[in-house]
């Protein structure tokens, strides 16, 4: 049952027609629950007792260092399907997680930085979950140059599917740094509804954030995607009819 759906589903007109109709969908919702996850967060939730006001970075940092790693894990599955199964759509699903990993990796970094300087004194320390996050944003520029140096796309992307399914192991390291290691960084602020570490007033604008973010990455994610399959197929019938509809 796995493969023909996989093969139904991946079907390069099929994906494009659905990826069309819902990246307006996704790309509004995302809007509109960012805006109140940031309004909430920045302008209702209650200071922090030890933290101040500092502590409301945190609706940026912590979505986004949540994307840095679920985004490899998708890129990462991707590329073990386009190798079982020889997905094309596969190939570009790794492909086009990895800028918009990237992305996610860097401002999780950044935000991550400026959260340090008042809780740590300074912007960097070699603190696990920092230096392997910062050796994630690394494999994730290195499975784009990959992709990019390689003229062939098909070459290309194979190339990079290789390279994505071995970093994954920064993924786990990066989650469960701060338990193996004597770490700066704090533990995770919410491990079960019956006792989040943090009050709820602070943790329902963050679920807010939560879902805004992760909608406007599946939103980029059908965008780019779909770009990447119209150049790998543009010499397609269905390409052909997909622009004469004007879709």
């Amino acid at each position: 049952m796995i493969m023909p759906f996989l093969h139904r589903i991946s079907s390069p007109p099929r994906f494009y027609r659905i990826a069309s109709r819902w990246i307006p969908w996704l790309g509004w919702s995302s809007l509109i629950f960012m805006i109140v996850g940031t309004i909430w967060g920045l302008g209702f939730a209650p200071s922090d007792y030890q933290q101040g006001n500092a502590f409301r970075i945190m609706y940026v940092h912590v979505p986004a260092a949540w994307l840095s790693l679920f985004i490899y894990t998708v890129m990462a599955v991707s590329a073990v399907i386009a190798f079982v199964w020889r997905i094309k759509l596969a190939e570009i699903m790794v492909i086009a997680n990895a800028p918009i990993g990237a992305s996610f990796t860097f401002l999780a970094l950044v935000t991550g930085s400026i959260w340090g300087k008042p809780m740590w004194g300074t912007y960097w320390v070699w603190d696990p979950r920092l230096t392997f996050e910062l050796i994630l944003l690394f494999q994730y520029f290195g499975v784009i140059a990959l992709y990019t140096a390689i003229t062939d796309r098909r070459v290309g992307a194979r190339a990079a599917a290789i390279l994505a399914m071995v970093g994954i192991v920064t993924v786990p390291i990066v989650h469960f740094s701060v338990e193996w290691w004597s770490s700066l960084h704090q533990g995770s602020s919410f491990k079960t509804l019956d006792n989040p570490a943090i009050a709820w007033s602070m943790l329902i604008p963050l679920f807010v954030m939560f879902i805004g973010t992760n909608l406007f990455y599946v939103a980029v994610l059908f965008l780019r995607s779909r770009n990447e399959l119209l150049l790998r197929e543009k010499q397609t019938q269905w390409v052909g009819e997909i622009l004469d509809e004007g879709v």
